[in-house]
């Protein structure tokens, strides 16, 4: 195959997979976009705050991840991870003794005059519910994250694959139309085995020559 010709079709395909980059890079860049308005939105309309700074409620050395976040409204993934490992997980833990709400629910159906048992039942529902829910948010918003680092990814990768192709298209023009990509050298080597053969055979034959002599 001709240099030149090998030069243009790396050339393009290069351009093809750069802009199949290119149009990854802004579907996933979307997707980054879509996913961090959705869940902060979603996240709003809660009104979920974080207790101020000082408060007994995150005083306590369980709840000191909280207090990065003391007085913010939740809006973002992170902090709705906080808030559902760090806050809801703990105060579920003291209410149910350690139980789940599976746990204290079956308790409450086997005693059904058991009114305390069931109104913690309730209460560990709600909580695991809203933790579920939080957690949720957390795991779409670093989905979304993720997309946003491909996204940067996909565009790098383009930008090379666009200079390589570019590169490859200017060489293309420089190189002659008439060099191969490898040179071939295999033409010589053949011509020279029946020299080495032949003078092998002329110095046997003048040995002869002259031991006979």
């Amino acid at each position: 195959m001709k240099r030149r010709t090998f030069d243009i079709l790396a050339a393009v395909g290069g351009l093809f997979l750069a802009v199949t980059l290119i149009v990854s890079g802004v579907l996933l860049a979307w997707a980054h976009n879509f996913i961090g308005n959705e869940v902060h939105t979603q996240l709003a309309a809660q009104k979920i705050y974080f207790p101020p700074a000082g408060s007994a409620a995150i005083k306590a050395p369980e709840f000191a991840a909280m207090r990065q976040y003391a007085g913010q409204q939740l809006t973002t993934g992170a902090q709705a991870e906080t808030y559902a490992d760090h806050f809801i997980a703990n105060h579920l833990i003291k209410i149910g003794g350690g139980k789940t709400y599976a746990q204290v629910s079956a308790e409450a159906l086997a005693s059904p005059g058991n009114t305390k048992l069931a109104a913690t039942a309730a209460t560990l529902f709600q909580g695991e519910t809203l933790r579920g829910l939080l957690l949720n948010a957390y795991a779409f918003a670093t989905m979304g994250t993720i997309a946003g680092i491909a996204a940067i990814a996909a565009f790098i990768a383009a930008a090379v694959m666009l200079i390589l192709s570019g590169l490859g298209l200017i060489h293309a023009r420089r190189v002659s139309p008439a060099a191969d990509i490898l040179t071939r050298h295999s033409g010589s080597a053949r011509s020279s085995i029946p020299d080495s053969a032949s003078s092998k055979t002329a110095t046997a034959a003048n040995c002869l020559l002259t031991e006979e002599i």
